[in-house]
């Protein structure tokens, strides 16, 4: 074989190799992505890299209203607050619920008063069909005081999000029926949700969960981006 034929061989060789390379490199770093819940930011049909830091305060301060229409858990007068932004049907929110907010739960910081948890509705109805009707149930049980208990049956049945399921759900956890079928099937509770959807995209949130984390006497923010572990929060709270 000529010098010439084995220097072509040996190039092509190199080329396919550096071809193989970049796509395994690609791959990986797709599944880094994933596993770590860096796809759950969302904004149209766009997705979005959640950073894993909590945002530094000289940026600017978030500003979040919350107001008597929001559900919270825990003391009402707590000196923080911890503001989500959430989609029922969200995988990365369901992480959320099961990870960090219930390590919250179970914190001295809920059940000595000084945290609380605010939720506001973020459905991102482009890629998630049912997460309106879902935010829309949570707000029609709510008006019946149950919305946490609804909270926690949609995060469990995520992947059954009808109007059937929802209205299932509403019966097991003893709402009035008739009553929560009227709210939900009328409409009753979308201006709500849609308040919130502005709220949160005037607070700079891109996808979902997004969480920020308010001092309720000085209005000092941080937040928290994405399904992140609760030592992130824990951070932001003891830096206000």
């Amino acid at each position: 074989m000529s010098e010439s034929i084995v220097s072509e061989s040996i190039e092509i060789k190199k080329e396919t190799l550096w071809k193989v390379a970049a796509f395994i490199f690609a791959a990986l770093w797709l599944f880094s992505l994933y596993s770590n819940g860096s796809f759950g930011n969302v904004t149209g049909n766009s997705i979005k890299e959640v950073s894993p830091t909590i945002q530094d305060p000289s940026v600017g301060n978030v500003q979040v209203k919350i107001d008597g229409s929001d559900p919270i858990l825990g003391d009402k007068n707590a000196e923080i607050s911890i503001v989500e932004f959430s989609d029922f049907q969200c995988p990365f929110c369901a992480r959320a619920n099961s990870d960090a907010v219930a390590q919250f739960k179970k914190s001295d910081y809920y059940k000595n008063g000084k945290v609380n948890l605010v939720y506001k509705h973020f459905p991102l109805n482009s890629i998630h069909p049912f997460a309106q009707k879902a935010a829309e149930a949570a707000v029609c049980a709510q008006d019946q005081g149950k919305f946490w208990e609804m909270h926690d049956k949609i995060f469990a049945n995520q992947n059954a999000l009808s109007v059937d399921n929802l209205k299932s759900y509403a019966k097991s956890i003893g709402l009035n029926q008739a009553k929560f079928d009227s709210c939900l099937d009328g409409g009753k509770s979308e201006n709500k949700v849609s308040n919130d959807i502005k709220q949160s995209t005037d607070a700079g949130a891109q996808g979902t969960p997004y969480f920020v984390v308010v001092n309720n006497k000085d209005g000092e923010t941080k937040v928290v981006s994405g399904a992140q572990p609760w030592v992130n929060f824990e951070a932001a709270i003891n830096s206000l």
